[in-house]
Formats: structure tokens, sequence, C-alpha cells
């Protein structure tokens, strides 16, 4: 049975001032640069083995990428589908407002010049179901953000519309899925 591995980007400035990021392009912050390296090593000390590493175009995650390709060895290649979803008009908004909490509950509606979550399951689902098809020859490692991450665990796991919501994973978290 294969599997894949999921890591969300490094530290950005928006992360630390708690605003959406989305599809807008952020950079990491030197303590996200320190936490890819450190995700690279830990790699190596868990011996996770990947053939390579599928990372969103956006540059937390490509730089995020990089820095664990360097650590480890791993190719790498960029993605498109692994990109975030545009949370339109609530991008650089608060994370934690009440008005977009519920907002992410409605998985039809497109936020104001943003894409629905249905849309963005589509996308991950397809990426999901490619990788799965070549999960006994190849492993993956995806670098992505917390949108993504959300979509991935919802893949693998039944989960509420509450729970798909308020599911999160931490910067530079290492998680694996098994098909």
């Amino acid at each position: 049975m294969g599997h894949v591995y999921f890591v969300r980007h490094g530290q950005t400035v928006w992360n630390v001032e708690n605003k959406i990021c989305g599809a807008t392009d952020i950079e990491l912050t030197e303590y996200g640069h320190q936490q890819a390296i450190a995700t690279g090593e830990e790699i190596l000390r868990q011996g996770i083995q990947a053939d390579e590493i599928l990372y969103s175009p956006l540059v937390r995650a490509a730089e995020t990428a990089r820095h664990i390709s360097e650590m480890t060895g791993i190719p790498m290649r960029m993605e498109p589908r692994l990109t975030e979803q545009c949370f339109g008009k609530w991008e650089a908004t608060p994370r934690d407002g009440a008005a977009f909490h519920e907002a992410k509950k409605e998985f039809v509606t497109r936020y104001e010049g943003g894409e629905s979550m249905l849309h963005l399951a589509q996308r991950i689902y397809n990426l999901l179901d490619d990788i799965r098809a070549e999960s006994e020859e190849k492993t993956y490692l995806l670098v992505a953000h917390n949108g993504i991450a959300r979509v991935v665990q919802s893949y693998f796991y039944d989960m509420t519309n509450e729970e798909f919501s308020g599911f999160g994973v931490k910067n530079c978290e290492i998680q694996r899925y098994d098909f």
C-alpha cells in the first residue's frame, strides 16, 4: 500500500499578523526559512523516503520545498494544483474572524473574487487520485498550504463540515497519509 507525505510551508509575515494568505503570494519570514531547513533535517532523521517533492508555485511553499530538497536531496517539481485556495475578499483579513469561519462552511459559494471549496476539492482530489495511481511505484512529498491540508485530510478521513472548517496543520508540520 502506498502513501504520501504532506508539509505545510514555513511561517510567513501574514501568519505572524494573523492574516489569511490564500492565493496572495507572501514570502517566508526568516524563521519560516529556518523551519523549512529544520523540516529537511527531520525528514532525514525520521528516514522518510520520497521520490519527488511536489510543491505549490506560491513562493512560501516553493522556498520551503527548496530548503527541504537541498537538505534531503529529494528532487522537486512545481505542481500548480497545489496552489492555495483563492479566498477572494477574505485575503489579508483576520484568520480567526467569525465571518470567515462561517464562510468556510459554504462549500459551493465562491468567495467574492475567489474559489469555492468544491472547486478546490476537485483539483486536490484529482491530484491525489493521480498520486494514488502511482503510489506503488513512487512516494511523493507535497509542500503546500493550510487550505490544501484540509482537503487532503478530507480525502483520507471522514469529516463533518465543522471539523473540515476548523482543521489546520502547523507551519512545517509533516503528515503521512496511507492509501
